[in-house]
This record gives C-alpha cells, sequence and structure tokens, in this order.
C-alpha cells in the first residue's frame, strides 16, 4: 500500500511539474501588413497595370516572425516552402522558384526589402507567406491507467488543440501590385498524457503547419488559373515572352502546356 502511495505521490508531482514547461496556451506568427507597412504606414495608391515576361522567375519566403519560435525552425521552413514549390516548378510559363532565406527579410523591412532580395536573385514576382498558430493544451477530466514494472497509476490525460492559418499573397516586383492571394488552414485535435506532453504538442504543431501549407497550396493553384482567366477577361496584367513574342499568344502556350501536364498526370 505504502508503495502504491508513493508512485501515486510521484506522478502527481511529475504531473504537476510538466506544466512548468508547458504553456496552457502557445502561439507563433507573422504578419503581412505589419511587415509590408512598419509602423503603421497607409499603402500608397497602386498605378499602372503589371507587364509580365513570361517565363516568370518567382521567389517564395516566409513573412518575418515578430517572435523567435522553436517550433518552425529556419531549416523548417525552408523544407515547407521547398514542398510547395514543387508543386509550380514544372509549369512551363515558370523559368525558376527561388526559396528565399527569412534572415534575407529580417534586416529590413516594407517593399525596399523586397526590392533588394528581387535584384539579388532576379525575380519578377514573389510570394510571401505569413502565418498565425495558436497551440492550446488543457486538462480533460479523463485519467489513463498505466502499468509499469513499480505497479499501477493514474496520468491525467491533456486535449491539445492547434489551429493554424496560413496565407500567401504574390506580388508584382516593379509595380507592388498584390497580383492574387490563396489562404490555407488546418485544425488539429488530438490527446495525450501529459508526461509527453512537451514532444507530442511540438509534433502536433509542426504537423498542423504543414497541413496548412499544403492546403494553401492547393488553393494557390486554383488562384493562379483564377488569375490567367482574369488577365484574359479583366484586363488585370498583360503578359508577353521574353524573345519578343506576342502578350496573348505565349499566354495561351502556356496554358495549353499546363493543361497537357495535367492530363498526363490524370492518366
Amino acid at each position: 500500500m505504502l508503495r502504491f502511495s508513493i508512485v501515486i505521490t510521484t506522478a502527481i508531482l511529475l504531473s504537476g511539474c510538466t506544466w512548468l514547461w508547458t504553456s496552457p496556451r502557445q502561439g507563433t506568427s507573422s504578419s503581412l501588413v505589419e511587415f509590408l507597412y512598419p509602423g503603421g504606414e497607409e499603402p500608397p495608391p497602386q498605378a499602372g497595370v503589371p507587364h509580365l515576361l513570361l517565363p516568370v522567375r518567382a521567389g517564395i519566403a516566409f513573412v518575418p516572425s515578430r517572435h523567435h519560435d522553436a517550433t518552425l525552425s529556419e531549416a523548417r521552413k525552408r523544407e515547407l516552402l521547398e514542398r510547395a514549390k514543387a508543386q509550380f516548378i514544372d509549369r512551363d510559363f515558370i523559368s525558376a522558384i527561388e526559396v528565399i532565406p527569412e534572415t534575407y527579410l529580417r534586416g529590413s523591412s516594407g517593399f525596399a526589402a523586397i526590392d533588394q532580395v528581387a535584384r539579388l536573385y532576379n525575380l519578377d514576382a514573389i510570394a510571401l507567406v505569413s502565418y498565425d498558430q495558436v497551440a492550446i493544451s488543457e486538462d480533460t477530466k479523463a485519467s489513463i491507467l498505466y502499468w509499469t514494472i513499480v505497479g499501477a497509476y493514474f496520468i491525467k490525460g491533456s486535449q491539445h488543440d492547434v489551429q493554424t492559418l496560413v496565407d500567401t499573397a504574390v506580388f508584382d516586383i516593379k509595380t507592388h501590385r498584390l497580383l492574387f492571394r490563396a489562404p490555407g488552414s488546418n485544425t488539429l485535435k488530438e490527446s495525450s498524457t501529459l508526461v509527453n506532453s512537451p514532444e507530442e504538442l511540438r509534433k502536433q504543431r509542426d504537423n498542423s503547419f504543414m497541413l496548412a501549407m499544403d492546403d494553401m497550396t492547393g488553393n494557390l493553384a486554383t488562384e493562379l488559373d483564377v488569375f490567367r482567366e482574369r488577365i484574359k477577361t479583366e484586363g488585370v496584367a498583360t503578359v508577353a515572352s521574353r524573345d519578343g513574342g506576342g502578350a496573348m499568344d505565349v499566354w495561351l502556350v502556356a496554358v495549353a502546356a499546363g493543361l497537357l501536364v495535367w492530363r498526363r498526370r490524370r492518366r
């Protein structure tokens, strides 16, 4: 009986100590508006119609976060961006997609930072990915019975809710105009024991980021198709070939090539 009481007491202490390193609510975020217009600046009036030369050289980068968060490291961010890049790199109207390290944008802000990166990588357009993630870990009423070599004891469960939102905005470099944007979201709910809470929560937050990015990537492909239609029907941009070909002709060729690739994949 004494031995069992010691085990129970130890379990309670371990459960209590877990909260020393696990906050009930954690989060990380980056803001596109704050990055582009620091200090509450007003966006300048946009003039001119974007003129895109095909095939386009594009960049993709995460908007720098306001606070350091080990959940989404620089290396992990690059992996997620490479995963998104792979869905678009084989399109004939895109010649290259450069993954831009966040550190290249962290030193400054606004379109001045974007222009500097664009000159470095020779970009025509850039996709900026902002995000907001909230992770909540709280006690549940459930208890889990564990059998160990020292006997049986109860440990309270924990409910981990992670909500992640990402948003990608694609800008024309020369005019600084927003071409199109695409959101992505994910919500995960998972129970785990408080003994493994920090590691389980970290894994869940990472998985939620990946799933939200995948959702965004699918929406981005859809918005790209919508943007192509708007060029033809609304004139939101003009396009031309880098070798001097006709604007609409080269765009139609790119569309046809994209459809051909899609049909091959369907087979």
